[in-house]
């Protein structure tokens, strides 16, 4: 796919509670939404079709059109020796996997039980409505 239009904008994501799941505005870097490349939802790429530098747009996603809906199958029951023998793992850790050309693949521990180590490969905001903050900083 090509893209079409690109957006650098300021972001923060919303939860239902409120709390703010993730800002670019804490690192200083604009994220960068390219539209017609197939990494945005359609719903997401229409909330950005309109907005043009300096635009402020606050939105609503259900989970399926942000980061999709939650997978069973990214979920995975490791055994603790797959994992360097000084990690802590506890629920709640980051841990990274080797992914496909060189990517890496964030999993978050849910469960640990004895030497049965529960790892979710989902989005961390997989199944969850969000809203989103936008300020456009500038149209590419």
């Amino acid at each position: 796919m090509t893209v079409t239009r690109s957006l650098l904008c300021h972001m923060n994501i919303v939860l239902e509670d409120g709390s703010t799941a993730d800002s670019t505005k804490a690192s200083g870097k604009p994220a960068r939404l390219n539209i017609g490349d197939g990494t945005l939802s359609p719903a997401f790429e229409a909330q950005l079709a309109s907005l043009n530098e300096g635009d402020k747009h606050n939105f609503t996603l259900e989970a399926v059109d942000a980061f999709g809906e939650s997978n069973p199958d990214a979920i995975h029951y490791m055994d603790r020796t797959r994992f360097p023998a000084d990690m802590e793992l506890e629920v709640g850790v980051i841990v990274s996997f080797a992914g496909p050309g060189g990517s890496e693949i964030p999993g978050i521990v849910r469960e640990v039980a004895g030497d049965s180590i529960t790892v979710d490969l989902n989005h961390p905001l997989a199944g969850r409505k969000v809203t989103f903050e936008l300020d456009v900083v500038k149209v590419l």
